[in-house]
């Protein structure tokens, strides 16, 4: 089966969704300012590729605490409609399509909490979706990470787990992302695309051989 891995936030969409989302909870009343704060603070750890994982997911995860999914996920789908739908790149649609066409396989890895990646990633018509996984602890959100971080080389131990549970052989695979730190997954597929990278990882492209895409809303 042939694949389309892609990354979620700034390759897909124009933005990140986790901070997105945090802005979300503190307009309704669910995070304060100084989480936000924090979490820019984390972020700016993210684009050096020296990010604490978790850390940051143990302050995002935060809000979720004592939660039930089914209670949560009402706010996350007008999360979804209201802020991440707008920002999608009409060239990552076209992209997905294409690839739908072709009749490949089009899964998304992020580095953000599964109880967003997987609802972005069904609402852009992708079925399978791998993120950072999120405790449940008698029913209720814990606000805890749990098992391999899917950031980084994790993220190509958890699309290796995927397959395995999957019992996919893949075959010829396609790879999308923004980031550096993505690097591990670029590597691992068969034709690797950048997406608005920013100069090291665009003169890496080069190198490699990789396409260099620029997509904008």
């Amino acid at each position: 089966m042939n694949l389309a891995i892609f990354d979620l936030d700034e390759t897909l969409i124009a933005g990140d969704s986790a901070t997105l989302w945090l802005s979300f909870l503190a307009e309704h009343g669910l995070a304060s300012e100084a989480l936000l704060a924090e979490e820019r603070r984390l972020m700016e750890n993210y684009y050096r590729g020296t990010m604490d994982m978790h850390a940051y997911m143990t302050l995002t995860l935060s809000p979720l605490e004592g939660r039930r999914p089914a209670e949560l996920a009402p706010l996350v789908e007008a999360f979804i409609s209201d802020c991440i739908m707008p920002i999608v790149y009409p060239q990552a649609r076209e992209r997905l399509n294409w690839h739908r066409d072709q009749g490949h396989h089009c899964l998304v890895i992020s580095a953000t909490g599964e109880h967003l990646v997987r609802p972005i990633a069904q609402r852009l018509g992708v079925q399978d979706a791998i993120g950072v996984q999120t405790e449940i602890a008698d029913g209720r959100y814990s606000g805890r990470p749990t098992g391999v971080f899917s950031y980084q080389q994790g993220k190509v131990v958890r699309l290796g787990h995927w397959l395995r549970e999957q019992g996919i052989e893949p075959g010829f695979c396609y790879g999308y992302s923004d980031s550096l730190n993505d690097l591990a997954l670029l590597e691992y597929v068969d034709e690797a695309a950048v997406i608005n990278g920013d100069e090291t990882l665009n003169a890496l492209a080069t190198e490699r051989g990789w396409q260099r895409l620029s997509w904008a809303l």
